[in-house]
């Protein structure tokens, strides 16, 4: 086990990761960040929420050690770092790890905290699942319709993108350099840019999301890309795509272009136009199912998605390397820092997150139990106040108060 300076390792066992799954003791040791801003109140909730209902499943017989690992503000404070090499060792020693919302400091040396921490640990599956619960307000008619699950590759695209600044004199040696060896027009001025789409990061992410449909029973897996207009990254990872398909999944799987729609029992893999696919989700959610897609597309879809159930509140996400086994549950919205403290915020999109945590780990029960019980808190429109003001008759609560709601709720 790593020496750490500032984790303190609490008594339980570690998870080990064999043939690329988790295998869960019944005392894990399980890493958190709290996070920055609103992220101490929703963590507090849901580490209630998730010891409750591990008790509620299990009885005495299974228990999270939880071990905080540091991030973020709070990070800085404890370590001297935004992002302290032994936080990264310990989610890469224990594999498993679930954080809250992380602000990135302004000439901190970081484009994103979240973003080095997905690059550092090669956390190339971005996993967002969306579907809509009972009684959570939405600007659409029908938001039941939508129940879907995006793999948004994390590594490249805009994530590694390489930029030069308008009128600098490496942007002007690099127009230079493409109008003289490829004849490419580029207006005086611009500010250029690159996106790497490989094929090696292209088929692992398809392959994850592949496996996830066979392993859940999803009937279609939908690729989407602008492939019309850039032919050679967006247009390349979807021929990467159909070709590891075709190459991998033969047998249970089946293209559109070879069967017109009519799977037979196979698993459809079809593809779509990034800006044709944002509205056909408005339209007719209910064709889709599995979705993989690049990075940028798949940040537009994921948020786009939780605006359908009712916002980013409730919107969970998990970043998993299916090749080592490293994942990072996560919130999926910001920190908030004028609610810090004030425990008043929503705490359902890291507590879904766990959610997903416990499915990965093999603990359903858990997961199934935690679902349940949000449901039947928000069914009871005890809510906090992002629903409270949408929803009549609401009952509005704190933060903490939900979580207990929740805890009550859980069933028998």
């Amino acid at each position: 086990m790593g020496d750490y300076k500032h984790i303190k390792v609490p008594a339980g066992e570690q998870i080990r990761i064999v043939n690329g799954l988790p295998e869960t003791p019944a005392h894990p040791i399980l890493g958190y960040i709290e996070g920055d801003g609103i992220g101490p109140d929703i963590w507090k909730a849901a580490q209630h929420i998730f010891d409750e209902a591990v008790e509620h499943c299990y009885g005495n017989t299974r228990k999270v050690a939880w071990m905080e690992i540091y991030a973020g503000e709070k990070g800085n404070a404890v370590t001297g770092s935004y992002l302290p090499d032994e936080t990264l060792t310990a989610i890469e020693e224990y594999q498993i790890a679930i954080k809250g919302p992380l602000t990135t400091p302004v000439g901190g040396g970081f484009r994103s905290l979240n973003v080095t921490l997905r690059q550092k640990l090669d956390l190339f599956a971005c996993v967002r699942p969306v579907r809509h619960f009972d009684g959570v307000p939405s600007p659409v008619l029908k938001p039941e319709d939508v129940d879907m699950v995006i793999f948004r590759e994390n590594t490249e695209d805009v994530y590694s993108g390489m930029e030069l600044a308008s009128g600098g004199a490496k942007a002007e040696k690099l127009k230079h350099f493409c109008e003289t060896e490829f004849g490419w027009k580029i207006n005086d001025l611009s500010g250029l840019g690159l996106k790497p789409i490989s094929p090696s990061c292209t088929r692992r992410l398809v392959r994850a999301a592949m496996k996830y449909a066979i392993k859940n029973h999803r009937k279609s897996v939908t690729i989407v890309h602008k492939g019309n207009i850039m032919k050679y990254t967006e247009g390349a990872f979807m021929k990467w795509a159909y070709e590891l398909v075709k190459e991998e999944f033969g047998d249970v799987a089946i293209s559109w272009d070879e069967c017109k729609g009519k799977a037979g029992g196979k698993i459809l893999v079809k593809d779509s136009i990034a800006d044709i696919f944002l509205q056909q989700v408005l339209t007719r959610p209910r064709e889709f199912d599995v979705v993989a897609t690049m990075n940028l597309n798949g940040d537009y879809i994921s948020d786009a998605l939780a605006a359908q159930v009712g916002g980013i509140g409730i919107a969970p996400g998990a970043n998993i390397n299916y090749e080592t086994g490293v994942s990072v549950f996560e919130a999926t919205h910001g920190t908030a820092p004028k609610y810090a403290g004030l425990d008043k915020v929503n705490p359902c999109s890291l507590v879904l997150s766990g959610v997903l945590m416990f499915e990965h780990i093999g603990w359903v029960e858990v997961a199934e139990a935690i679902t349940q019980a949000v449901t039947r808190t928000i069914g009871s429109k005890i809510v906090t106040y992002d629903f409270a003001r949408l929803m009549k008759d609401a009952k509005e609560v704190k933060c903490s108060e939900f979580a207990q709601a929740v805890v009550e709720h859980l069933p028998a």
